[in-house]
């Protein structure tokens, strides 16, 4: 072998090796970030969007829910067998029923301030832990897609047990106002009357974009090759393609009233997506943008305008 031979040779090598490397570290990167994604268990990702109040308005209500009587529901997911759990406070002879859905590395007793705002509209509430969250089973967290056949088996559950004649609002707030929007594309028992989505995005790809860029500072184009990537993974272990997942073209099957509402100041989930999820529906609908509130505080920001809308708006259609 002469020395061009020789050098040629060690190039290729060379090229080998760091390419062994880079794709060692892809790989890497791709199960750390599906595991910050997907798999259950405290998310710390989260702390950036958290804040802490002085004053609580929504105190009483939490006072409420940690003290009024819950029934225990049980029933196994839609798919893939997981036992899923949830509390469920019957309203004094009411037939009309709420779901109320929340938001990623939450659970049902985080909703609580919710509860208490259904409550004292006259709803049975019933809230679900989603599957991988809280005291259900559950190995990945599908943000929505296949979590909206649960929903679709806990609204066939309480009509089973609490009548034919129940009329029925599927409420969710971030990953849950997705859920909402997510389901609203199935066929839903015809108890089902009306949707409200409280920042919801507009599809998972979209919204890992987003956080890619946000959370983790990635140039875009490296974070849209990172979600590609991880759109990959999800389909081979999920079922389902990112951009697959999507609120936008699950709302637009929906022939039934739609509220949205979202803070005017949401760094998670872009205030942004919301006009396009309102825009995409089909059915009556109603947009409200908080201006003040930030992620998920809309309620918590205008605790009374927040009922008086709810209330008005399904006033109209149950």
């Amino acid at each position: 072998m002469n020395r061009n031979e020789k050098k040629h040779k060690k190039v290729w090598l060379t090229i080998g090796i760091v390419a062994a490397v880079l794709v060692a570290l892809i790989g890497a990167g791709e199960a750390y970030f599906f595991n910050v994604a997907f798999t259950p268990g405290e998310k710390s990702v989260l702390n950036k969007y958290s804040h802490n109040t002085k004053k609580d308005p929504l105190a009483a209500k939490k006072k409420w829910y940690a003290k009024v009587k819950k029934q225990h529901w049980y029933m196994k997911s839609a798919t893939s067998d997981y036992r899923l759990d949830a509390n469920y406070i019957p309203a004094k002879s009411s037939h009309k029923t709420v779901v109320i859905l929340h938001g990623f590395g939450n659970n049902k007793d985080t909703m609580g301030p919710y509860a208490g705002m259904f409550h004292e509209l006259g709803y049975n509430v019933l809230l679900p832990d989603a599957r991988a969250h809280g005291q259900s089973q559950g190995k990945y967290i599908g943000y929505g897609w296949p979590e909206k056949y649960d929903v679709r088996k806990w609204v066939e559950k309480d009509i089973a047990k609490e009548g034919k004649n129940q009329k029925v609002v599927i409420f969710g707030v971030s990953m849950g106002g997705a859920t909402t929007m997510m389901t609203s594309g199935i066929k839903m028992p015809k108890q089902v009357k009306a949707y409200i989505e409280d920042c919801g995005y507009t599809s998972v790809k979209d919204e890992f974009l987003h956080e890619a860029q946000d959370l983790y500072h990635m140039p875009k184009p490296v974070a849209t090759a990172a979600v590609d990537l991880l759109s990959v993974v999800s389909k081979a272990n999920l079922g389902f393609y990112l951009g697959d997942a999507s609120s936008v073209k699950s709302v637009k099957k929906n022939n039934k009233p739609m509220f949205f509402i979202h803070g005017g100041n949401d760094p998670f989930v872009p205030t942004k997506m919301v006009y396009a999820n309102y825009a995409a529906a089909k059915g009556p609908k109603q947009l409200w943008v908080a201006k003040k509130a930030t992620h998920a505080r809309s309620f918590e920001t205008y605790p009374k305008e927040y009922e008086k809308r709810v209330d008005q708006f399904l006033s109209k259609y149950l």
